[in-house]
């Protein structure tokens, strides 16, 4: 993803941990409502002032406007997988995630018609599928995709989405990674004065 689509991807983000109007923010950081939801949309092109302006509304640094937190969607479909030869066999190297935290892996069997909304889990939780078989619709909800026997898709966990049977019941391999140290604080941040 570009700079600006993850610049936009962050202040959304707080701004909606924040429990923020975009009204609200804009009443905060003295900006326009509409040079804000360009922001937010990976739009516009901001200034160092616009930035100062938003990340003082939000009680961050600009680094966190500007750094990589979340993780963009990916989708690895299985007709287009990469094998690696090893002299036991094959490997098919899904994704990598580096550092430290909690690692949930199961085989999740699911049943056509249930379709719910999961609501969000901890920040900077990830979800990676691997569909064994059957139709799955998966991914954050108004960016979910349809995935067949042998696709892959890795999504943001931490806001509502959904993994589904899409037709017959459907078998999928899945693996949820949980940061051990939060990456965004569910309140602003409280600079300490300087002694």
């Amino acid at each position: 993803m570009d700079d600006l689509g993850v610049l936009g991807r962050n202040v959304r983000r707080l701004r909606l941990e924040r429990q923020l109007s975009l009204g609200e923010l804009a009443r905060r950081s003295d900006l326009a409502k509409q040079t804000l939801a360009n922001l937010e949309s990976g739009g516009g092109n901001p200034t160092v002032q616009t930035l100062l302006a938003v990340a003082r509304a939000l009680g961050v640094g600009v680094t966190w406007l500007v750094t990589e937190w979340g993780s963009p969607i990916i989708v690895q479909r299985g007709a287009d997988a990469a094998w690696d030869d090893f002299p036991t066999g094959r490997r098919r190297t899904l994704d990598q995630t580096m550092g430290s935290g909690q690692v949930i892996t199961a085989v999740v069997e699911l049943e056509p018609g249930v379709g719910q909304v999961s609501p969000g889990l901890a920040p900077g939780t990830l979800q990676h599928a691997l569909v064994l078989s059957g139709s799955v619709l998966a991914g954050p909800v108004g960016e979910t995709h349809t995935l067949l026997a042998g696709d892959f898709i890795r999504f943001p966990g931490d806001v509502p989405h959904i993994l589904d049977a899409a037709g017959c019941t459907a078998v999928v391999h899945v693996v949820t990674t949980v940061p051990q140290v939060q990456q965004f604080s569910p309140s602003p941040v409280r600079q300490q004065d300087e002694v």
